[in-house]
């Protein structure tokens, strides 16, 4: 007899909502120990459209993720930032690129992606990151 609320409550599918986004985990990765703006996030994940881009910023902010400050200028200055929750699934998507990039490394394959672009300079910047 199955069970169609079995896992309606599992740990694992409620961080992969949170996270499984398109482009989530790099916007999540590139913002740790980091405040960026719109456009310096689309320089670092060029291939998320604008608007697809705003989509995953909104929904991150929805669940605390991440901090969207505007500040009453003119042009309007927004930047993003991630909240103490954001910065907690950290080591995650740290266990994330590891474990994909021996996957790859085994298939023959080179990671060359942002998120190896950006992992020196978290290291620096973030007490609790060791890329």
């Amino acid at each position: 007899m199955s069970h169609p609320d079995r896992n309606k409550n599992c740990p694992v599918s409620h961080t992969l909502h949170l996270i499984g986004g398109k482009y989530k985990a790099l916007l999540l990765w590139h913002l740790t120990g980091h405040i960026l703006r719109f456009n310096e996030l689309h320089r670092l994940v060029p291939e998320a459209t604008p608007k697809m881009l705003t989509q995953q910023l909104r929904e991150l902010e929805e669940d605390g993720l991440i901090l969207r400050t505007v500040y009453p200028v003119v042009p309007p200055k927004v930047e993003y930032a991630l909240t103490p929750l954001g910065e907690s699934l950290f080591p995650i998507l740290e266990a994330m690129y590891r474990w994909g990039s021996e996957r790859m490394q085994e298939e023959g394959k080179t990671p060359d992606c942002s998120m190896n672009a950006g992992a020196a300079s978290q290291t620096q910047s973030c007490s609790h990151c060791s890329v």
